[in-house]
């Protein structure tokens, strides 16, 4: 698959923690964007709906064929034959062939980079024994790891009735690999490879988010016609206050290989700033800042932060007391006329409530008003 650029999706910041952002409009049937650190969901469109995942499915074979080497069923040395099955299958291929013994690593390479579905087929020949059986092992490691839509019908992803999953099954899926495999997902970030004595054609990595922003690490494409153009993206990235978050970012059934959304993340307050600080009444502190404890960052198209516009809604008179972290407001956040998000203010610091003279004063003062 190429040129299905997301960066967009993974350019919306965590700081949006306490609500779910508006979802930027993609052109996809489903999609999910999660924040793996703080295992909070940012943003989401019919992620329980069960679509094909064409060669997203290779990543549960991948989870098989790594959970086989850490239990020393196979070695990375170890070399597996290529059946005819194998040799003949359609779609993206690694290009080898019944005359070669192939090894592991680089079958894994293959099926990773290339998105060969002919390493595939030799990987689940070679951990499962039979292509029948690896599929039997997938739908039992799916059950484990609680991807409750999911079915699965062939290693590889082409198309096949019944061979379904989820954006949701697909982030547990992605966020198992990385956290149970540290040591094998770097396999994911390989940008070019191709096995020697086959052809040079296709050996660049689908992923083309790797060549385009140095933050993304993997995961993995996907296309068939029926399953539109899938991808499942990871990025390490550094936000004020939010060092070193992992973002999986997950799009099913986009339109075309074009289909993508650019956009900016725009920093409005940092972490703990006062967006306001309005006068408190019958407290024994006259006025209270108005904020978040994580930045307030938005996600909107590129070239238009210009356009964003904010305003703040709280009860008037505010009244004491006021317990620190207590939610006070609301800031509207719109581009233009157009509403973008709603975020909950709290109070950045208690109010306790005035003894008896100063409740006074302020009822007097609030009845002048």
């Amino acid at each position: 698959m190429k040129n299905l650029i997301l960066l967009g999706l993974l350019s919306l910041c965590p700081a949006l923690f306490a609500q779910t952002p508006q979802p930027p409009e993609i052109a996809a049937r489903s999609f999910l964007l999660v924040d793996v650190s703080a295992s909070q969901v940012l943003a989401e469109k019919q992620a329980d709906t069960p679509v094909e995942p064409a060669s997203l499915t290779k990543l549960m074979t991948a989870y098989l064929v790594f959970d086989a080497l850490r239990q020393k069923k196979i070695t990375l040395q170890q070399t597996f034959s290529v059946s005819p099955k194998a040799w003949k299958m359609e779609g993206s291929r690694m290009f080898i062939d019944p005359k070669m013994q192939v090894p592991v690593e680089d079958l894994i390479k293959g099926m990773i980079v290339q998105s060969g579905n002919d390493a595939t087929m030799a990987l689940a020949e070679g951990v499962g024994g039979t292509s029948e059986h690896f599929v039997e092992m997938m739908n039992a490691q799916a059950k484990a790891l609680g991807m409750k839509n999911t079915t699965y019908k062939n290693p590889e992803g082409l198309t096949e009735t019944g061979h379904l999953t989820t954006a949701r099954d697909l982030a547990t899926l992605a966020t198992r690999l990385m956290t149970d495999f540290p040591a094998d997902v770097g396999y994911y970030a390989i940008k070019k490879y191709r096995y020697p004595g086959t052809p040079a054609a296709n050996d660049s990595n689908r992923n083309l988010l790797l060549f385009r922003d140095p933050t993304v690490d993997g995961l993995k494409t996907g296309h068939t016609d029926a399953a539109g153009f899938c991808l499942v993206a990871t990025a390490k990235r550094d936000f004020p206050n939010l060092q070193g978050r992992r973002l999986l970012a997950i799009v099913l059934g986009a339109a075309s290989e074009n289909a993508r959304a650019d956009y900016d993340g725009i920093k409005l307050f940092d972490a703990g700033q006062a967006v306001v600080t309005p006068a408190v009444f019958k407290g024994k502190a006259s006025q209270v800042g108005l904020g978040r404890n994580q930045a307030i960052v938005v996600a909107v198209p590129q070239g238009q932060a210009a356009k964003i516009k904010t305003l703040v809604t709280r009860p008037e008179p505010l009244l004491a007391p006021l317990q620190k972290n207590q939610s006070v407001a609301t800031l509207k956040v719109m581009l233009d006329q157009t509403p973008l998000t709603d975020i909950p203010l709290v109070a950045l610091t208690g109010v306790e409530e005035a003894g008896f003279i100063g409740r006074t004063w302020d009822s007097l003062t609030l009845w002048l008003k």
